[in-house]
């Protein structure tokens, strides 16, 4: 390990001490509970029936979010909550006039409750309103948490390490959860922290919270839980061995050819140096087990953008994230449609994005040989070190190297905060690369009639052997992100040609773009049938650095109706103006015989977008789109289909079907994707997934089959096998690619 990257690392530990008695809060709420804490505890079983709950602390006072803010709610909802000295605990009482109207579905553990009725607990141990956990439970007793990335959104790849059970009676249903301090990062000597509860009744798309602002339930709205003291987490230590069983097999020519057995034995470490200091580290990382990404096809001229899966990269992401990149929130966000923005483009320039390592630049594994993390927060800091030992890479020639990532930022104000971002290294080419970064976020939330305002700016310069100037990335964005009434958000960014995060994600260089959305959310309150509709109003422009020419824009009007059983219904018009400054290959076929190219030039062409999706809570639900117009010189269509069937608690069947159909002048092609799900769930600790991919554009076809055991948070053992076949001749008739069958097992043991 370099002695550069050696000395980067503890570059934040000074800042950190510095920190230490320099913490101050926002403690502006207009609700508070007065924590008990207790000795007793309760049997985690879902059903509210040990003698502690009654020495616990009661909260009745919830009320409507949706559809109305601050209406009562159609069913009542009860809440008991202490502490002991090791974890916090919290039984609720979901009362329903019908219980066969409960919306349950699925059993699969980790597998999603968005079609479920479900209770939250959302907590901020540092009341800073910027930061905080969200834990979140079915009828069923399924679990789902995430960690806010920022005081808005949240990233659901994060597993925590908690217990909750559920039980459906003639009533209702209750839940009970025992949320470890372990899991948590906290600050000892703050008695304060933010708390909230929300119940979402999935029928009628109802919410009924505790607290709550501009009909959001967030750490920025939450109240405060008082007196909590003489808390601990033991010895702060998850040590994490795991075990993979592995045998792979390359299809070829000769019979047995690239048949490969491997053991491989890994250990992650993760210990709390304080309550909210955490270091971890990962020896011989294996991500075998992660879940594989969900197929795409690229019609545009730039690069796509796969979300992080990997559980290392995700304790503690939410101190990495920069600048807003990716949550500027627009409306797809929202869930009033696609924006005109396009996803990739909202992610360009990001400083620091975790895929990078462990992937070569092909998409292969690259081994890890170790890794360390340091990330918490202490006092008024948010401070986080990344530090790898990266092998090499045959397939491309990628010598073995380390990687550093650095962030601090220090919270400011009641909601804003100012940070620094520092990366070395690149993990997929031989060349050296840092990048050095400062933003800046104010935040609002408490102005007059319950809105918000946003300001985001950010800087960024790259420093790249072989490239001289032209190194830096600047951005400024301007935002009223309110649920009711106008909201609306604008950006501006430049990215300059020489930019080159190694570490990071760039979508395209040598641009400047503008983005601006503004609408209207118009509330229905007395309709037995519709909750809502929103208008909209989005462009999205970028242009060339080097001649101050149009390169993309599009300009479009959406409408949204939202009605009180989740169906949605969306509609856009847009016009997209494309110039071309060279020839672009926009399809080729696999196997080589033909491509379609568009001619350089300038083209203007409309097209429009019709969607429809109905609840997720039936058992029956289907996601139904068509986009028809016109494309470059030529003509487009593309319908796409999904439709999800749930026959009962322990079976889900699931086919996507999505087709562009494409007419141009130098040839007409189409872009088939399928996708193939089934899904058996024995229980809440037994589930077998699988997923079957393809597309005809690299004819290939993928099948990815997962068997999990899940005992409790924390534990697990995953037999996973992947086949791949390809139809290089397009005859229909597969050939085997290659193929891998692994056994993954973990288990916490928690000090």
């Amino acid at each position: 390990m370099n002695y550069k990257l050696f000395t980067c690392l503890f570059f934040l530990l000074p800042m950190s001490v510095w920190a230490q008695n320099n913490s101050s809060t926002a403690a502006l709420s207009s609700k508070t509970i007065e924590m008990v804490k207790l000795n007793s505890e309760p049997v985690i079983d879902g059903i509210l029936d040990d003698d502690v709950w009654q020495q616990a602390k009661l909260v009745t006072d919830f009320y409507q979010t949706t559809p109305t803010e601050f209406a009562t709610p159609s069913q009542r909802t009860e809440v008991r909550i202490f502490y002991s000295e090791d974890a916090i605990y919290v039984g609720a009482k979901m009362f329903e006039d019908d219980p066969e109207q409960i919306t349950a579905q699925s059993l699969q553990q980790y597998g999603g409750v968005t079609q479920e009725d479900v209770f939250i607990l959302l907590l901020d141990p540092f009341l800073n309103r910027r930061s905080g956990y969200r834990f979140v439970i079915s009828p069923l007793g399924i679990w789902w948490d995430a960690i806010y990335s920022s005081p808005t959104d949240t990233d659901s790849n994060w597993l925590g390490i908690w217990q909750g059970e559920s039980n459906i009676a003639e009533d209702g249903w209750t839940a009970e959860m025992r949320i470890p301090f372990q899991t948590l990062s906290f600050d000892p000597d703050n008695s304060d922290w933010g708390i909230n509860f929300q119940r979402v009744i999935r029928r009628n798309d109802e919410r009924i919270s505790w607290m709550s602002r501009d009909r959001q339930h967030n750490p920025g709205t939450s109240g405060v839980a008082t007196g909590i003291s003489g808390i601990q987490q033991g010895k702060g230590l998850d040590i994490v061995p795991g075990l993979t069983l592995r045998r792979d097999k390359v299809y070829g020519a000769t019979a047995g050819t690239g048949v490969g057995n491997n053991v491989e034995p890994t250990l992650d470490l993760f210990y709390k140096i304080t309550p909210s200091l955490n270091a971890s580290l990962t020896l011989n990382t294996d991500f075998s087990a992660a879940e594989v990404d969900n197929r795409q096809v690229n019609l545009t001229r730039f690069s796509l953008f796969f979300p992080e899966r990997r559980d290392f990269f995700l304790r503690d992401s939410d101190i990495f994230e920069f600048g807003q990149i990716g949550n500027y929130g627009f409306e797809n966000n929202w869930g009033t449609g696609f924006s005109a923005i396009p996803n990739a483009a909202q992610q360009n320039a990001r400083p620091f994005f975790s895929r990078t390592i462990g992937l070569s630049a092909n998409g292969t594994p690259v081994d890890l040989n170790v890794g360390g993390k340091l990330s918490g927060r202490v006092g008024d800091f948010n401070v986080g070190s990344l530090l790898i030992s990266q092998d090499e890479d045959i397939s491309t020639g990628v010598d073995a190297t380390d990687i550093f990532v650095g962030r601090a930022v220090m919270n400011i104000l009641a909601e804003s905060q100012i940070g620094v971002m520092m990366t070395d290294g690149d993990p997929q080419s031989n060349l050296d690369s840092s990048l050095y970064g400062a933003d800046f976020r104010y935040r609002n939330s408490r102005l007059p009639n319950n809105k918000t305002v946003e300001v985001t700016a950010w800087v960024q310069k790259t420093d790249t052997e072989g490239k001289t100037g032209d190194d830096m990335a600047y951005s400024l964005a301007v935002g009223t992100p309110n649920r009711n009434g106008w909201r609306g958000t604008g950006i501006y960014t430049r990215v300059e040609r020489n930019f080159d995060p190694a570490v990071g994600f760039v979508n395209r260089t040598g641009i400047q773009d503008y983005a601006l959305e503004g609408g209207y959310s118009f509330l229905l309150p007395n309709s037995s049938y519709f909750a809502s509709y929103n208008v909209t109003v989005d462009g999205y422009r970028a242009e060339l650095l080097s001649s101050g020419e149009l390169s993309s824009q599009d300009v479009g009007l959406r409408l949204s109706l939202f009605n009180r059983s989740r169906d949605r219904f969306f509609a856009r018009l847009v016009q997209a103006k494309e110039v071309l400054i060279n020839d672009f290959s926009i399809f080729r076929a696999s196997d080589g015989s033909r491509s379609v190219v568009i001619p350089r030039g300038s083209y203007t062409f409309n097209e429009a977008r019709v969607f429809l999706n109905t609840g997720s809570h039936r058992k029956l639900s289907a996601n139904l789109s068509v986009w028809a117009g016109e494309f470059y010189d030529g003509d487009h269509l593309e319908f796409r289909s999904a439709l999800t069937w749930r026959p009962s608690n322990h079976l889900e069947f699931g086919l996507a079907h999505n087709e562009n159909s494409i007419k141009l002048p130098g040839g007409d092609f189409k872009v088939r994707q399928i996708n193939l799900q089934a899904n058996f769930s024995l229980n809440t600790r037994w589930s077998w997934n699988n997923l079957v991919q393809y597309d005809n554009v690299s004819e290939l076809m993928g099948l990815n089959s997962r068997l999990v055991y899940i005992p409790e948070a924390g534990q697990q053992a995953i037999l996973v096998f992947n086949y791949g076949a390809q139809d290089r001749d397009k005859d229909n008739s597969f050939i085997s690619t290659n193929s891998d069958l692994s056994l993954r097992m973990t288990y916490t043991f928690r000090y």
